[in-house]
């Protein structure tokens, strides 16, 4: 069967207007409705400093304050870590794939301490292939995949808290 250019466009045509009459939209940046956040945590963890990029990034009517006292709220980490557990092994008892876990527990607080959040706690996992000849391949791999959860879970806790105020 042969589609002919005038109907392939009106094809295509036809496709699009069908996706953008639906509503689809990309999520975009969570609208923080706070003035001044503070992240508090770890200096060198990258998730405080994914959290005081988005912040940073969130438009003119929020800032980053320097310190919880001059802040509106603050985001308290109260932990993060990584796990690796593995998944399955092959028949001569090598590592065939493993999950990668990364969690994160915060709290949102108020001025002198006051929590407007519990501590809530985000589970994030990628499943990984592992071959033993690939090893330096591997280990970048796995880096990359901490990294895109540590991103991913800064924007869970900026979504989660402009959905809690929305909800008050």
């Amino acid at each position: 069967m042969k589609i002919t250019v005038k109907l392939w466009f009106l094809l295509m045509l036809s496709i699009s207007a069908l996706v953008t009459g639906c509503g689809f939209q990309l999520r975009g940046q969570a609208d923080i409705p706070y003035t001044s956040l503070y992240v508090d945590g770890n200096p060198g963890s990258p998730l405080v400093g994914n959290l005081q990029r988005m912040i940073r990034a969130g438009g003119h009517k929020n800032r980053l304050a320097k310190s919880s006292d001059t802040a509106e709220r603050t985001i308290q980490i109260l932990s993060e870590a990584s796990n690796k557990v593995i998944l399955s092994l092959s028949g001569t008892g090598r590592v065939g794939e493993y999950q990668l876990q990364y969690r994160v527990k915060y709290r949102l607080l108020a001025p002198k301490g006051k929590e407007i959040l519990a501590p809530t706690e985000i589970v994030l996992s990628r499943d990984m292939s592992y071959n033993d000849t690939l090893v330096l391949a591997k280990g970048s791999e796995e880096q990359l995949d901490y990294r895109d959860m540590q991103n991913d879970a800064a924007q869970q806790i900026l979504r989660r808290i402009a959905l809690l105020h929305q909800t008050r």
